[in-house]
C-alpha cells in the first residue's frame, strides 16, 4: 500500500513538474528578452550564501572554571547544525565538549568553563566553517 502511494505521488509530482515546465517555456518564448545572461552569471546567482560564523564572548577575562557565554550568528548553515568550541593547545585546534545546535534564526549560545590558565585562543566551528579567533584570559 505504501509503495503504491509513493509511486502515485511520484507520478503526480512528475506530471505537475512537466506541466509547469511546459507552461514556463511557452511564457518565456512569448516574451522577448532584452539581453540574455551568461551561463556563468546564472550559475553564480544560484549558489547558496557562503557559510560564516561570528563569535563573541561575554567576558574577556574570567577566573578558572567560571561560567561565561559565547554567542554568535551563522550564515549559510541549516537550523539544527552543530557548532563546537575549539581551543588552541600547543599549536593545534582541540574541540572542547561545548556543542550546541544552531537555531532557526541562525544564532547560537554556548555556556563555557575554561580551566587552562593564561591566554586562551578560541574559535567556533561547524564542519569546515570557522569563526575568527577570539581570546579569553583565565586567571
Amino acid at each position: 500500500m505504501v509503495s503504491k502511494r509513493r509511486s502515485l505521488r511520484i507520478a503526480v509530482v512528475g506530471a505537475l513538474g512537466a506541466a509547469s515546465l511546459a507552461l514556463a517555456g511557452t511564457a518565456m518564448a512569448a516574451t522577448p528578452q532584452a539581453h540574455t545572461a551568461s551561463p556563468v552569471a546564472v550559475a553564480h546567482k544560484a549558489q547558496a550564501p557562503k557559510a560564516g560564523i561570528t563569535a563573541t564572548p561575554s567576558a574577556t577575562s574570567v577566573r578558572a572554571w567560571q561560567l561565561f557565554r559565547v554567542t554568535g550568528k551563522t550564515t549559510g548553515l541549516t537550523a539544527g547544525s552543530k557548532v563546537t568550541l575549539q581551543q588552541k593547545q600547543h599549536g593545534t585546534w582541540v574541540s572542547l565538549p561545548a556543542t550546541t545546535p544552531v537555531l532557526r534564526n541562525g544564532s547560537y549560545s554556548l555556556g563555557v568553563k575554561l580551566g587552562l590558565k593564561g591566554k586562551n585562543d578560541l574559535r567556533v566551528v561547524s564542519g569546515t566553517t570557522a569563526s575568527p579567533v577570539f581570546t579569553v584570559t583565565v586567571r
